[in-house]
């Protein structure tokens, strides 16, 4: 019996795409990567462009473009199609367009067996993971999207740079919709195990004056900021996706903030929302419920509600 190698198949050959296959390639987490994209010349173009790195890489990597039969023997699908974003757009404005791709998309994956497991990239992010789930018939541990994990990412950053800490040091997730609703669980936030409210309480000078009403606008901002100036996202989410990737493939049990289905956790019930879980080989393995306070749980339900409200005008 030979060896398993490590097949990803990513749908969409754009900034973001490419930049996932390229962490992936770097991080040494792919012996197989294949692009699809509805633009087939650019697709070939990225590909070529990501294969000739490989000859500078410590290990072989098959990188090439094919079409949605791909998908049957993929470990992993990354779903990465769409519009850019513009600047002034929230994410939910991209919510006709990139219905209408996925439309497309899953009219060609529709009856194809699928045994791997699908992450969702494209914006709005909770709301498309809920739509691929449904058009694709696949179980909720194997169709998700990346969620709140990049958010994460930018508020470890912000806390790190406000606090002056190593930002490794820092747990913290972002919940809610990948948008302008997100809410930070702040009662949660711990640093070295010292919850962040503590760090405030016993150092009022140097940690005291921490606005995290200020932190919270600055962490739903971030990705608006970097529209702002150069057009598109793509090094902070190709490192994200990569880290979940990592942990399917190593079956690392990590806890990573993404968008599952919730089906009673939280106290909510058939959409997708960024909440931390526990990732493995199947995908996600089991949402983890932290405590919330009253008023954290409001900015939750609130948060759901917008992404719920969006799924409901999707015909």
């Amino acid at each position: 019996m030979g060896l398993k190698l490590r097949k990803i198949v990513i749908i969409g050959a754009g900034h973001v795409g490419t930049m996932c296959g390229l962490s992936l390639m770097y991080r040494g987490e792919v012996d197989e990567l294949v692009y699809i994209d509805i633009d087939r010349e650019k697709a070939y173009s990225q590909a070529l462009d990501l294969d000739d790195a490989v000859s500078l890489l410590p290990h072989q990597i098959t990188v090439r473009t094919g079409d949605y039969g791909d998908a049957e023997d993929a470990d992993v699908i990354v779903m990465a199609a769409g519009v850019s974003r513009l600047p002034g757009q929230t994410r939910l404005d991209m919510l006709d367009d990139s219905i209408r791709i996925m439309k497309e998309v899953a009219s060609h994956m529709q009856g194809l067996h699928i045994p791997g497991i699908l992450i969702s990239i494209s914006n709005p992010a909770d709301i498309v993971a809920d739509y691929l789930r449904k058009q694709l018939d696949l179980p909720k541990n194997r169709c998700f999207s990346t969620g709140t994990s990049l958010d994460s990412c930018r508020l470890r950053r912000i806390l790190s740079q406000k606090m002056h800490l190593d930002r490794s040091s820092i747990q913290a997730f972002v919940m809610g919709e990948h948008g302008d609703s997100q809410m930070i669980p702040f009662s949660a936030v711990h640093i070295s195990g010292k919850p962040l409210l503590q760090w405030m309480k016993d150092d009022p000078v140097r940690y005291g004056k921490l606005d995290l009403v200020q932190i919270e606008k600055e962490t739903a901002n971030a990705g608006h900021e970097v529209i702002e100036g150069k057009g598109s996202t793509e090094f902070g989410i190709g490192i994200a996706l990569s880290e979940i990737v990592r942990s399917i493939f190593h079956d690392s049990k990590k806890v990573l903030p993404v968008s599952p289905l919730l089906e009673g956790e939280y106290g909510q019930y058939g959409i997708h929302a960024g909440v931390p879980c526990i990732i493995g080989k199947d995908g996600i393995e089991q949402v983890i419920e932290i405590s919330l306070t009253d008023k954290e749980k409001e900015k939750f339900e609130n948060s759901c509600g917008v992404i719920r409200e969006y799924i409901s005008h999707i015909s």
